[in-house]
Order: structure tokens, then C-alpha cells, then sequence
């Protein structure tokens, strides 16, 4: 005869691990503990093993209940990443493509993203600005299907997230035209003067402070922010210099390129998390696409 596994008990059985008793797993589901205990008992009866044992009041996972948890944990991630994936399209029934991206990555980059992935196929994007490390829970959820960003996945050791580089853009410093005379001595001229710099999060700050210790050159942080538009307003107004990648059309802001920094490059990363039923559009972004 074949054995049915019942969800439901497994749903139960989950959320008592996870909140590490009966008590405080019924008080989150809003049912009895009674309850709560037969269908854990009905689990454990189907399966003809103990999934918990008690130790000093305390319920602690079996080898058995260890073994179901880490299923359990994977049915559950599988069955939320297949809601996701197949309420992904608008009413129209256009594909439904969700991009999450640091304030520190140029407009154009995402601009040039979204571009590409008209080209692929009719599809609406979303596109969500954030942390990096929310962004990264949010992709491992499946809510996201890529992400851009100026440096890649830390979740090294995690083979199901993936980081593509695909831009290395030269740097340049900027400023108001109150400062165009600093491109005749560059970059000594820098030497002194104030700068809108991007925050210490950035890969992009920490090879900015290298460059300039390398060539001596004692800068005046006025201002720091991880987002790049405002950090063009601000070096827009003369607050200070700012350094950005070339990519950026900096000349509609009213600033003057004073010059390039060697050997000082912006790197861009796409990531993607793998998944059983994955975007197609997303999968092609990760496969041929570049700034």
C-alpha cells in the first residue's frame, strides 16, 4: 500500500523545530498544544520514527528529526520559490522580470540591463534599490531574479548563487567648472581639496584610498553617500570633487572630467540564485550580457 506523506503534519512539525517547543510553535500557529502534539504524533507514527526526544524539558531534534528537517526545510523553499515563479507574469501575461541593485551602481548600468531585457522578450521589470545583504535574502528567497552590484556574491561557498562580472569601467574624478583648472597639473592638483566620496561599503572607496596613498596625494572627505545621484548633485553644487566610472554622463550634470584615475576601475557583478524553474529572460542576462 502506499505511504502518503500528510503536509500538513510536516508544516507542524517544521514550526516546532523551528520555535523549539510546543508552546511557543501553537502560540504562532494560534491553535491548542493538544493539537499541536497529535498531529506531531501522527507525523512520527507515519514514519515509524522519533523525530524529538526530551531533555531537561526541552524538545531536542533526533538523528531522525534532524534528517526530516533539512526535507522539510527544502519542500517548503521549493513550494515558495513555485508560488513565486508562477504568479510571475502580469495581467497581460507578459514574463515578469525582478532586478535588485545597489544606490552605488550608475543609472546607465541598470538602464542598459533593462534595455536588454526588452530585447529578449516582452516583460515588465521591477526594480528594487537596497543593501547588498537585503538583497541577497531577498534573492535566496526567489523573490528576486538577479541582482547588479559593484561587488560580488561573499556566499562564495554557496553553490546555488552565481556572480558574472560584466563591466570594468575606467574612474575619473569630477567637479564643478569652478574646478577646471586642476586638469593641468593632474593629479597633484588633488592634493587638499574636498571630495564627495561614495561610503566605505564601496570596493570602489577602498581602491580610491589606496590610489591616493600610493601617490601621495592627502584628499578632505566633505561628504560621503552610497548614492550616486546624489553624489553628482552634491558635486554638482561645488561641495567637493567626486570620482565616478566613466560610464556616467556626467557632462548633462554641468561637471567637468578633470582627469582619469590609473589602474582605478568600477567593477560591475550580475548575480543570479539557482533555481528549479528558472526566469528564461534572466537566465539569457546571465549568459550574454554586458556593459
Amino acid at each position: 500500500m502506499a505511504q502518503w506523506l500528510n503536509y500538513h503534519h510536516l508544516f507542524y512539525f517544521r514550526m516546532i523545530a523551528t520555535e523549539g517547543g510546543i508552546a511557543r510553535a501553537a502560540e504562532k500557529l494560534n491553535i491548542g498544544q493538544p493539537t499541536l502534539s497529535s498531529q506531531l504524533k501522527q507525523l512520527e507514527d507515519s514514519l515509524e520514527k522519533s523525530l524529538f526526544e526530551r531533555r531537561n524539558r526541552k524538545l531536542i531534534l533526533t538523528e531522525a528529526g534532524k534528517a526530516t528537517l533539512n526535507y522539510a526545510n527544502e519542500i517548503f523553499r521549493l513550494g515558495d520559490e513555485m508560488l513565486e515563479v508562477l504568479k510571475d507574469r502580469t495581467k497581460d501575461n507578459k514574463a515578469h522580470l525582478q532586478i535588485g541593485t545597489l544606490d552605488s551602481v550608475p543609472k546607465s548600468v541598470i538602464l542598459s540591463l533593462v534595455m536588454s531585457a526588452y530585447k529578449i522578450a516582452p516583460c515588465a521589470v521591477s526594480i528594487l534599490e537596497g543593501k547588498g545583504d537585503e538583497l541577497f535574502r531577498e534573492l535566496r528567497a526567489h523573490k528576486l531574479d538577479l541582482i547588479v552590484s559593484n561587488y560580488p556574491s561573499q556566499a562564495i561557498e554557496e553553490a546555488q548563487v552565481f556572480s558574472k562580472s560584466v563591466a570594468k569601467i575606467p574612474v575619473s574624478v569630477y567637479g564643478a567648472k569652478k574646478y577646471k583648472n586642476l586638469k593641468i597639473t593632474f593629479p597633484k592638483s588633488l592634493d587638499g581639496k574636498p571630495f564627495v566620496f561614495p561610503t566605505n561599503h564601496s570596493k570602489l572607496r577602498h581602491d580610491l584610498n589606496h590610489y591616493f596613498k600610493l601617490h601621495g596625494i592627502h584628499t578632505i572627505p566633505v561628504a560621503e553617500t552610497q548614492d550616486t545621484s546624489l553624489q553628482r548633485l552634491l558635486a554638482e553644487h561645488g561641495v567637493g570633487l567626486a570620482p565616478f566610472s566613466e560610464v556616467e554622463d556626467t557632462r548633462k550634470m554641468g561637471l567637468v572630467q578633470l582627469g582619469r584615475l590609473k589602474d582605478v576601475y568600477e567593477e560591475i557583478w550580475l548575480i543570479s540564485a539557482q533555481r528549479k524553474l528558472e526566469n528564461p529572460i534572466a537566465a539569457k542576462l546571465m549568459s550574454t550580457f554586458v556593459v
